[in-house]
């Protein structure tokens, strides 16, 4: 019942817009076209100053990823390099600083910590964990990714993660 009161009202309206077009002279018609695009930006302009965090990050992202120097990562490796980056800046463990004065140490990674730096979930197997953990460090490892210097810090961590997982549950 909504859905057939909701189809009566939009074609009433565009039974209405279509009746003042017809009717309105040409000034008119661009004069309110131009009242609509003021109003729209003003809305636009306020959803952004709301929620700009947010709204801007995924179109920056996709505008900067051809800028990445790491060569051959997909959209999925970014994302969980991205998560990687953010919950290690959340934990203390990295900051954009390259060199060997890091924020904290990381030798006090839980086994959870372990186990989100891989992507990985409790309970998976010693060939998993060796084969992302060689995933991951193919894009990370210093020697093979010269162009960018500040991948030292995250291949130490996910080496570290991959040893405590190793350590206290293959053991």
């Amino acid at each position: 019942m909504n859905i057939f009161i909701t189809i009566i009202v939009l074609f009433v309206l565009i039974y209405l817009l279509l009746n003042w077009f017809a009717r309105a002279s040409s000034k008119r018609i661009a004069k309110s076209i131009r009242y609509i695009i003021i109003f729209a930006s003003i809305i636009l302009a306020v959803i952004f100053l709301i929620i700009g965090r947010y709204a801007f990050s995924i179109p920056v992202l996709i505008l900067l990823l051809p800028l990445l120097k790491m060569k051959g990562l997909t959209i999925l490796q970014i994302f969980q390099l991205y998560r990687l980056l953010k919950y290690l800046r959340q934990t203390g463990r990295f900051n954009f600083t390259s060199g060997t004065n890091y924020s904290k140490a990381s030798s006090n990674l839980s086994l959870e910590d372990s186990y989100n730096i891989l992507g990985l979930k409790k309970g998976c197997s010693k060939k998993e964990v060796l084969s992302k953990y060689k995933k991951i460090m193919q894009k990370l490892h210093p020697d093979s990714n010269q162009e960018t210097g500040d991948t030292t810090k995250l291949a130490q961590i996910v080496s570290e993660a991959k040893e405590i997982i190793l350590k206290n549950d293959f053991n």
